[in-house]
């Protein structure tokens, strides 16, 4: 929101400084972006031609010599039609920044002829459009002195960033309460429009929505016999110091009134409009061509304003081209209006249109001004076009019931620790707009109609407490917690943050991707419910919440290898949702590696190929994460049954007991990643961190004492023949469990397939770790254990021990 010093000042009374006045916006919530001090004019003098003669090898040039006031006069070549001896303008030295044309002056040659800087044109200052000639001055202007100050070119221009709660602030008006409200001034009070009502606005309009909410209300009058020109001087250069081009009188003024009072207008050329005028909802295939000169297909969602013509106007959002106005509209139609502002900013947001009007109708804006908006509409344009008004019409409008808050002083002291008195706090609302009545400590106050955002006491502390001063809050320490190295963060914050480390430690790079994915990557990975669809996707592709990390990880790693950089591995631990609900949302870390970027690293070496990665390295990854977030990774079983999105055979499941499953790990599918377009060896997983027991507390966070057996480790080597379909898994349990205390590992450390075994078997090689604790084993006790290994193989897995 930009607006000028001395614009403000049409509504503040007040001495205080620049400096002073952006401080306060500040402090009162309103941010001071941005100041423009128009220092960059100061260099411009006005200057007066007291020669003008023929270049003299240039018929189109002029050489002049130009008096800035200093009793110097200084050579300048000029090609502009109306220098002349007499002239007053606006002179540049070199050394000077020229903003129209972004050139900074030196002493230059012109067809052999020295130039001391130039006079300007006021495109070259940014004034206007005009480039016809140089800027041409009454003749008594006052030679030597600065021509931003004679000019108004020096008028300070302010940029301050408004949060969306604060639709009053879009206007100088709404600003201008605030800083009284804070001390700094006083609110001037606003005339009444005057002026002379003839006839009857003919014009008829009719609202026909099924939700009247839709449009609240309605305001037109006609205004017959305007001549549309330029706007006055003093509103052009308001316009342009805000970043708005001044077009006509007519659009102007609509521009003005919307930052000026909040209150965005629109004229229509009463001429070109056939019939009567409706507000109803867009029909299917209906298009408009807007004033940005981009036609629109419209839509049942949007509203419009229409003829018999068809859609005249994108309700609270844009105009139409064909009833706009020009320099030869004669009758216009003035409209102020109420929108809804969620359908406003829907329209807004599906057609990518973004205007004044829109900022301020989708924050909400003033009901009750909407007639006194059109008066002060009407005022203006009778002011500088002329013609003759009738008679205000109103279709709609229920009038504004404001809303009342119980408030209690108690609760500024609650929320804020401030002590404010009662006085201060109702002079802070009384200030603000808020009507406060009632005595004691908790009084009635009604909410102002251009405060929408005011909802509960809260707001009201709110309110009392920035124009009291934020900076007044004393800060304290909190309070002790009553014990050392005590836990502070969850024990889900606490797994996050150990599983990023994890996996960043095997040479993994962190990556953070859309929650939003297309419909067809959500399907291909277990989504796409409608209960997960975005109501207004920010883009078409972004249409559903993820069911997964993997297809954002998986397309990133593709864009990537699409600007060279295929070996990579990334990972993200976030959010993913199953259904709307609470319970839906998981936190899980995934990860994928992407060509050869394995854990010792990618690319080619001269001791051998480069290994691609695959199921295993997904298996170490998803294991190292689950081990970080306190899995018991010694009781992890892995089967079967990965989701559609892996390959059958190279990926498995991570379970905890027969039910629980903490994660998924493998190698893609191919139709999967042809589905997602994308090429190279992947592999990946995904593990639910949430799904990870919570630990048992302990007593003390002691270490316990290292224990280690002094007698020696044991191994032996057994080789089964099973069925090719039985998992190594089956075998690991099975032999783990025939003595748990003694057998401290199982390793498969051989896989053998071949004719000699027959059809659909396999050789499986274990190596078992035997491990005494309180005496050396005898070979009875070996051969026992043994036996007990190879019966429990043989009747998990149905396999034989080879021979």
């Amino acid at each position: 929101m930009k607006f000028t010093l001395s614009w403000l000042k049409d509504h503040l009374e007040t001495d205080a400084t620049l400096d002073e006045i952006c401080a306060r916006l500040t402090a009162i919530g309103l941010e001071v972006e941005d100041v423009d001090d128009k220092k960059a004019y100061q260099p411009f003098t006005i200057a007066r031609v007291i020669s003008a003669e023929k270049h003299p090898e240039a018929d189109r040039l002029k050489v002049l010599m130009v008096d800035a006031g200093d009793g110097q006069p200084v050579q300048i070549v000029c090609g502009a039609p109306n220098a002349r001896e007499g002239l007053v303008g606006a002179l540049a030295r070199p050394g000077t920044y020229v903003p129209g044309i972004d050139v900074t002056l030196s002493v230059g040659k012109i067809r052999g002829v020295e130039s001391h800087g130039m006079m300007c044109s006021e495109k070259e200052l940014d004034m206007s459009d005009d480039h016809d000639g140089i800027i041409d001055l009454p003749e008594d202007a006052p030679v030597g002195t600065s021509f931003a100050a004679y000019a108004g070119l020096d008028d300070p221009v302010i940029e301050i960033n408004l949060t969306p709660n604060r639709p009053d602030c879009t206007s100088i008006r709404g600003i201008a309460r605030d800083l009284a409200a804070s001390g700094l001034g006083r609110l001037k009070d606003q005339p009444k429009p005057d002026f002379k009502v003839e006839g009857e606005t003919a014009q008829d309009v009719r609202i026909e929505l099924d939700e009247a909410s839709l449009c609240p209300g309605f305001a037109w009058r006609m205004v017959r016999g305007v001549k549309n020109g330029p706007s006055p001087k003093w509103m052009q250069k308001r316009l342009l110091a805000i970043g708005l081009r001044p077009i006509s009188a007519l659009v102007d003024v609509t521009n003005y009134m919307t930052f000026d009072q909040g209150r965005p207008m629109h004229v229509f050329d009463a001429d070109k409009v056939k019939g009567d005028l409706v507000v109803r909802r867009a029909r299917d295939g209906e298009e408009i061509l807007a004033l940005d000169t981009r036609t629109y297909k419209l839509d049942p969602s949007n509203v419009v304003i229409a003829d018999n013509n068809g859609p005249e106007s994108i309700g609270g959002i844009m105009g139409g081209e064909h009833s706009g106005c020009d320099e030869n509209t004669t009758n216009v139609l003035i409209e102020s209006a109420l929108w809804d502002p969620i359908n406003i900013a829907k329209t807004g947001r599906s057609h990518g249109i973004i205007t004044d009007a829109r900022y301020r109708f989708e924050r909400g804006v003033d009901p009750e001004y909407m007639v006194p908006g059109l008066e002060r509409t009407t005022e203006l344009v009778l002011d500088m076009c002329g013609g003759t008004a009738a008679e205000a019409r109103v279709t709609g409008y229920e009038g504004y019931e404001a809303k009342v808050i119980e408030f209690p002083f108690s609760e500024i002291r609650r929320l804020t620790g401030l002590e404010v008195s009662d006085d201060e706090a109702v002079g802070i609302l009384k200030g603000l707009g808020f009507d406060v009545s009632g005595t004691g400590e908790t009084v009635s106050v009604a909410v102002p109609s251009w405060r929408p955002d005011i909802d509960g006491k809260a707001d009201l502390v709110e309110e009392v407490m920035r124009i009291h001063g934020v900076d007044k809050i004393k800060p304290e320490p909190l309070p002790s917690i009553g014990s050392v190295n005590g836990k502070i963060l969850t024990t889900l914050q606490i797994r996050t943050r150990s599983a990023k480390r994890a996996l960043a430690s095997r040479g993994m790079l962190e990556a953070v991707t859309w929650s939003f994915i297309p419909e067809r990557h959500a399907r291909l990975f277990g989504g796409g419910q409608a209960e997960l669809k975005l109501a207004n996707p920010i883009a078409a592709d972004m249409s559903d919440m993820r069911p997964s990390l993997l297809p954002g990880l998986i397309t990133a790693a593709q864009r990537n290898a699409d600007r060279g950089y295929g070996d990579v591995a990334l990972f993200e631990v976030s959010g993913t949702y199953e259904n709307d609900k609470p319970d839906g949302q998981r936190r899980v870390a995934g990860g994928i590696r992407r060509g050869t970027a394995g854990l010792t690293g990618s690319g080619r070496h001269w001791d051998g190929a480069a290994k691609p990665v695959g199921v295993f390295d997904a298996k170490a990854d998803a294991i190292a994460a689950l081990e970080a977030c306190g899995a018991p990774v010694d009781r992890l079983s892995f089967d079967r049954g990965a989701p559609d999105w892996y390959h059958p055979g190279r990926s498995g499941l991570i379970k905890l007991g027969p039910k629980t499953v903490l994660g998924h790990f493998g190698e893609f599918h191919p139709k999967t990643l042809d589905a997602l377009d994308v090429t190279g060896p992947l592999a990946g997983f995904e593990v639910f961190i949430d799904a990870v027991p919570e630990p048992k507390r302990k007593a003390t966070r002691t270490k316990p004492v290292l224990d280690l057996s002094t007698f020696q480790a044991v191994r032996r080597d057994f080789a089964f023949v099973v069925d090719t379909e039985v998992p190594a898994a089956t075998l690991e349990r099975a032999a783990q469990g025939a003595d748990k205390q003694l057998i401290t590992g199982v390793n498969v450390f051989d896989l053998f397939e071949g004719p000699s075994l027959g059809e659909g078997k396999k050789s499986l090689a274990l190596e078992i770790t035997i491990q005494p604790r309180d005496r050396t084993l005898t070979e009875e006790d070996l051969d026992r254990l043994m036996k007990s290994v190879i019966a429990n193989v043989e009747k998990s897995s149905g396999g034989v021990l080879r021979g």
